[in-house]
């Protein structure tokens, strides 16, 4: 079998990106004799393609296609997509033609079944992990990291993109939320995130920074009002940090109770039960990325054997407030 794995999401600083890294390594290490892994987007010359994000999903694909489905945002929130809105729209009918679709929850899968009429037996649920560089570090290395990027002795942290406002992550709200503890904002960021007051704006970090900040950090607000997976929770845990977080359907299938979930509409609540927390955090799940790449090989196996997804007469569905 020889699969083509659109690499472009790789150099991508956000959770895209890392699942691009993590799971392309992943997949080489537990390649079979007689697969090959080939990084392009052209599948011409391959049996299968594997698009790890929306925007590689192919309408008129020449070979089976797989697509990874990280969520169903600008579905689920049409109105802060309008902009992108017909983008989107053809990204999905091609995904609606995949012959396998990769979601990271049973939560995903459910809004992929509603939002895009997939039928169970095209969609497969395959959990994400932290990546190797994410475990504890030691004083040297937080001393270190707090040095370089100017952090307090004890603060929360937040991780994530901060190009545009995205109003599901709730930064805004979570820098007006009263607190105790400084906030530090990890992640590349533009003028909107470094004008917030009160907080500290890393920019963009590399793994090992990272892993130091996580560990230097009292513990891990997650305010997100909507997520597919949250593969920051999953991070921190690993790094030992605990981790507070609204209360999410995504984060309980997940993670269960090895975080603190408070109400999504209490941000005040929810910085307050981080400031309270105690180390060790618990572990994170045992799952690990060749775990996933073992689940995702035997998806391209079972999209090679499927019959063809047939082109849809409509888009995706809409919801009946939509039609008016």
């Amino acid at each position: 079998m020889r699969v083509a794995f659109d690499s472009r999401p790789a150099r991508d600083v956000r959770g895209i990106g890392r699942y691009a890294r993590c799971l392309l390594a992943a997949l080489e290490a537990t390649c079979e004799p007689g697969d090959t892994l080939v990084q392009t987007h052209d599948p011409r010359d391959c049996d299968l393609l594997h698009a790890p994000w929306l925007d590689g999903a192919m309408l008129r694909c020449p070979v089976p296609m797989v697509v990874t489905l990280h969520d169903l945002v600008p579905l689920k929130r049409r109105s802060e997509y309008l902009r992108t809105g017909l983008r989107f729209r053809l990204h999905y009918l091609a995904v609606q033609r995949a012959a396998r679709v990769i979601v990271p929850t049973q939560i995903v899968a459910a809004d992929a079944h509603r939002e895009l009429g997939l039928p169970d037996e095209r969609l497969a649920v395959i959990h994400e992990a932290p990546a190797p560089a994410f475990h504890p570090r030691g004083a040297e290395a937080i001393a270190a990291v707090r040095a370089r990027h100017g952090l307090p002795p004890e603060y929360l942290v937040w991780v994530g993109g901060m190009r545009t406002p995205d109003p599901r992550k709730r930064v805004a709200a979570l820098a007006r939320a009263r607190r105790r503890l400084p906030l530090v904002l990890v992640g590349p960021a533009s003028a909107w995130a470094r004008e917030l007051p009160g907080v500290i704006v890393t920019g963009p970090v590399d793994d090992e920074d990272l892993a130091a900040i996580y560990s230097g950090a009292h513990a891990l607000v997650f305010p997100s009002d909507d997520e597919g997976f949250g593969l920051p929770p999953v991070e921190a845990l690993a790094c030992g940090t605990p981790v507070a977080a609204c209360d999410l359907p995504a984060l309980r299938e997940v993670l269960g109770d090895r975080v603190v979930l408070s109400s999504v509409g209490d941000l005040d609540t929810l910085v307050a039960t981080a400031e309270a927390l105690h180390r060790p955090a618990p572990p994170p799940p045992a799952w690990t990325w060749e775990d996933a790449a073992r689940e995702t090989w035997a998806v391209y196996r079972e999209a090679l054997q499927a019959p063809r997804a047939g082109p849809r007469r409509s888009g995706p569905r809409r919801r009946r407030s939509d039609r008016t």
